[in-house]
């Protein structure tokens, strides 16, 4: 489900980039707004009309916002994911300042990290299908310890570009979160869903704000993956509130692994 967001990043951000260096900024914005235009035609054209799910309604979905579990998921992809939008929003200047590279090679390093995403996306599916609740725990200990590394690696070419490499695969987190929203939404997953979404544009907001504090505040481009990990880790503290909440409430006291493979269908 998610192979459409990491192809996009791995495809559309270095064509975006490579256009805007050469023709201008405006350009790449043409060029989004001709793709959203296609897709929308295509949407049209292609997806089929179907009649609307029985007992579907506003209230309904809306229920899922009274589900503690539910807030406390969306706080994880929230905080704990901006972490990757922290070294993202300011790749360009940090390989071509503290990394030396020539601007023209910034478009081949965005692909590199949209293979990254992709190949995060396929390890994290697999593995939220064989344990969801350690897979967004390992995902969040995983982001930490690459963004970290890409702050000591990003001084060498070479070195930062394997770094953005294992930075892209922390979205690994986003198949699992999808899943476990969906899980403590119960009736309400088509809001659940969107709701995964509208988490993680809050990370890329705040992502990009705390970096660019960073970045301001004299620390340098590369701070951006010491803030980064901060935030990962933050996210893990919200992910281990999470657990224990779950655990006090659960009258076998136990986590919701018993239904991941259920889970994991219904999300299929």
């Amino acid at each position: 489900m998610m192979l459409g967001l990491t192809g996009a990043t791995l495809a559309g951000v270095p064509l975006a980039t490579w256009i805007g260096q050469t023709l201008g900024w405006r350009a790449a914005y043409v060029l989004v707004g001709a793709i959203g235009a296609v897709a929308c035609a295509l949407i049209f054209r292609c997806v089929p009309r179907v009649a609307p799910v029985r007992g579907a309604s506003p209230a309904r979905e809306l229920s899922a916002l009274r589900r503690k579990q539910v807030w406390l998921t969306l706080g994880v992809g929230s905080v704990g994911f901006g972490g990757l939008f922290c070294v993202l929003s300011y790749i360009s200047p940090t390989m071509t300042r503290v990394a030396g590279l020539p601007e023209r090679y910034v478009p081949f390093v965005l692909a590199v990290f949209g293979v990254g995403m992709i190949l995060g996306n396929l390890i994290g599916s697999w593995l939220a299908d064989r344990s969801l609740m350690r897979t967004i725990g390992a995902s969040l200990i995983w982001n930490a310890a690459v963004l970290c590394l890409f702050s000591v690696a990003a001084r060498h070419a070479w070195t930062a570009t394997i770094a953005v490499l294992l930075v892209g695969t922390g979205v690994a987190i986003v198949p699992a979160l999808q899943i476990r929203l969906m899980d403590v939404a119960a009736d309400a997953q088509t809001l659940a869903a969107s709701l995964n979404h509208s988490a993680f544009n809050i990370a890329n907001a705040l992502g990009a704000w705390l970096g660019g504090l960073a970045i301001a505040g004299g620390l340098g481009w590369a701070s951006t993956g010491w803030v980064g990990a901060l935030l990962a880790a933050a996210g893990l503290l919200i992910f281990a509130w999470s657990v224990r909440d779950e655990r006090r409430n659960s009258p076998s006291g136990a986590l919701a692994e018993g239904v991941d493979a259920r889970c994991a269908t219904r999300a299929r």
